[in-house]
């Protein structure tokens, strides 16, 4: 005589509460995926602004730093700030950087060109010159200019975050 033997299977509640139990876990782990998406994002967008801010100071000290007659705002000097700077470039072009708007502008040549990124709001922009005059006028201090930027960077969906950036350039050539 044969004894079979049979094993026990699930009951229909058992399978209810595991798969229950498995879809409660892959909510809340899909869940904090979503949200993990969605914080990355707003970081790059982000990092995204404050790269394209510091690719404009970048270019805007590169080029001050070539460039000689310094201008702050049409006084020269300007030790209590000015919100416009002109220079020469090293190929003697006038080219001035000011606030337009949200916006850094550098107008070279009569063409105006905006420097920063829709998702960069800039509300302050302040340049500080000092050594503009050239050494016949009694100046023997070498031209430098600080750069001072405020504003915001775009973080996604109505998130933004504030910054304040201080650089600064000196005059390669001698101005004397």
């Amino acid at each position: 005589m044969t004894h079979y033997s049979y094993t026990r299977g699930f009951t229909l509640i058992e399978l209810t509460v595991s798969v229950g139990l498995f879809a409660l876990v892959m909510m809340l782990a899909s869940g904090s995926y979503v949200m993990m998406i969605g914080l990355n994002r707003q970081a790059q967008g982000m990092t995204s602004g404050i790269n394209n801010l510091s690719f404009v100071l970048e270019s805007m000290t590169r080029s001050i730093r070539s460039g000689s007659v310094y201008n702050c705002g049409g006084l020269g000097d300007c030790p209590f700030g000015s919100s416009s700077f002109s220079f020469k470039d090293e190929k003697g072009v006038n080219v001035s950087y000011s606030l337009n708007g949200s916006t850094i502008q550098k107008t070279s040549n009569s063409v105006a060109d905006a420097l920063t990124d829709p998702s960069v709001t800039v509300t302050s922009l302040m340049f500080y010159a000092f050594g503009t005059r050239p050494a016949s006028a009694g100046d023997y201090e070498q031209s430098r200019v600080t750069i001072i930027v405020s504003g915001t960077v775009s973080a996604g969906a109505g998130k933004t975050q504030s910054f304040t950036v201080e650089t600064g350039a000196v005059m390669r050539g001698t101005d004397l």
